[in-house]
């Protein structure tokens, strides 16, 4: 007999679920997909750490003071920096920076170099304004900011401009918070600046009893003293600065300055002699200083070749001119001091290719000539870009005119190059006596030069200026 099977009563036959297919295939496929791309690298594994961690904004600005307090100001800027590209809208990471740009603008050795640091902390401490305008510190560092601008300007009305704007800024941050130090040893820093001496040392006294703990009290303290010819208290008060940061080099070449100046209007010569070798003691500890930190900055062998200079010993003078050119061959003031320091030593013909370099430019050839006295050997030759004429370049200027003049002879004749360098002068600077007098002698020897041409006579060899030339200030 044959049995039939029966169905299942409770039992549905099992059937295919499109749906269910088609998720599972794309999960095989993403799971496939992941699995590739972890191997090449495009995914990486959830858990591995982050190849660069990602860092605060404070923990660049901690960086940056720990550079600022060990006298790296480049390097302190640079972290400032960084710190203001993960933070862009803290108005005291800008306002520090720009406190930072604004004191390296010391160590820059061309007024070009040092506007375009003063312009670059202008920039910073007007972000920090727009962030922050009710912020006493930041008010605060913009009258440091505009004060240390106005010093750099090119003219006069500038000058007063950016003086006035540095005075309201100042004003301000002193009516958001009376009791802030910064902004009284800054505003006494701008009073300085406008000769209100008296008022200046007034805020000073009451910034330093308030907190006498910070570099910058001590340092604008100093600064006031010294306007005020009050040059061995100035030095007392920046042996204090340096004693808060003894890593920052502008401090020692100030106190060596107060030195210096103490020496160049003592009439007793032991006496002067002593303060002389008290100002290079503080410029050789900043020279030695950048050495430690591994800084090649020309600026105290600028300082300690003046100094020699004032003291007659032209030998010394431009050995440590030539090491501060070794560090920055191309900057053209260090070429117009170096011409100077020649001309003193009456060495006139080596002083022509230097003081070139420093007025109108120079190719490699002149700057090899100007520091080595020969041509190039290899790649020694640099291009040398001139300076424009200015209250800090004038002297590169008459010297250089004068010198050419003083050598001008029938058979080689510098007047054509002379005479227009000295009636820029005379145009920009003939209302100074002295400066005229320098002037007005060599156009005389070069129109007496050109007179004894025109008619075909004999001309009396002009004698080399037999002093050097006067200088401003020690």
């Amino acid at each position: 007999m044959k049995v039939v099977r029966r169905r299942a009563l409770f039992h549905e036959q099992k059937r295919s679920n499109l749906y269910r297919v088609f998720v599972l295939a794309a999960a095989i496929l993403a799971a496939a997909w992941f699995v590739r791309a972890l191997d090449s690298g495009v995914v990486h594994h959830p858990f591995e750490p982050s190849p660069t961690p990602t860092r605060t904004a404070q923990s660049y600005a901690l960086e940056g003071e720990a550079f600022f307090e060990a006298g790296y100001l480049d390097a302190a800027i640079a972290a400032y920096q960084q710190a203001t590209l993960v933070d862009p809208t803290a108005a005291d990471l800008w306002a520090e920076l720009a406190r930072i740009q604004t004191y390296s603008s010391s160590l820059e050795t061309t007024e070009r170099q040092r506007r375009a640091r003063l312009e670059e902390a202008r920039f910073s401490i007007e972000q920090a304004v727009a962030l922050a305008p009710d912020n006493s510190t930041v008010h605060a560092i913009r009258a440091l900011v505009l004060d240390w601008s106005a010093s750099a300007a090119l003219n006069e009305e500038d000058r007063q401009a950016l003086l006035i704007q540095a005075e309201q800024a100042a004003t301000r941050a002193l009516q958001l918070d009376n009791q802030n130090v910064l902004a009284l040893a800054f505003y006494a820093e701008v009073l300085v600046d406008q000769q209100k001496w008296s008022q200046a040392e007034q805020v000073i006294l009451q910034a330093l009893a308030r907190d006498p703990t910070l570099m910058d009290v001590h340092r604008v303290y100093a600064y006031v003293l010294e306007s005020t010819a009050r040059y061995r208290q100035a030095i007392e008060e920046y042996d204090r600065a340096i004693a808060i940061n003894p890593n920052l080099t502008f401090l020692y070449i100030s106190a060596g300055l107060n030195y210096r100046r103490l020496a160049f209007e003592s009439p007793i010569q032991e006496q002067r002699d002593q303060l002389y070798g008290q100002a290079l003691e503080y410029f050789d500890r900043a020279a030695r200083l950048n050495e430690q930190l591994g800084i090649q900055d020309p600026l105290p062998y600028v300082a300690i070749a003046k100094t020699y200079s004032q003291q007659g010993e032209f030998f010394a003078a431009s050995r440590n001119i030539l090491v501060a050119i070794s560090f920055d061959t191309t900057n053209p003031d260090l070429y117009g001091q170096l011409g100077v320091i020649y001309f003193k030593a009456r060495n006139y013909e080596g002083s022509i290719p230097a003081l070139q370099c420093a007025v109108r430019g120079c190719d490699p050839e002149t700057s090899c000539l100007a520091r080595f006295g020969q041509p190039c050997e290899g790649d020694e030759g640099v291009t040398v870009e001139g300076l424009p004429l200015s209250p800090n370049t004038v002297v590169y200027y008459y010297t250089y005119g004068s010198v050419l003049a003083a050598l001008s002879r029938p058979q080689q004749n510098y007047c054509p190059e002379a005479v227009p360098i000295l009636n820029e002068v005379r145009a920009a600077f003939g209302s100074d006596p002295i400066i005229a007098a320098i002037v007005n002698d060599g156009l005389q020897i070069c129109a007496s030069l050109q007179q004894s041409l025109r008619q075909s006579t004999p001309v009396p060899t002009p004698t080399p200026l037999p002093t050097p030339l006067p200088t401003r200030g020690p």
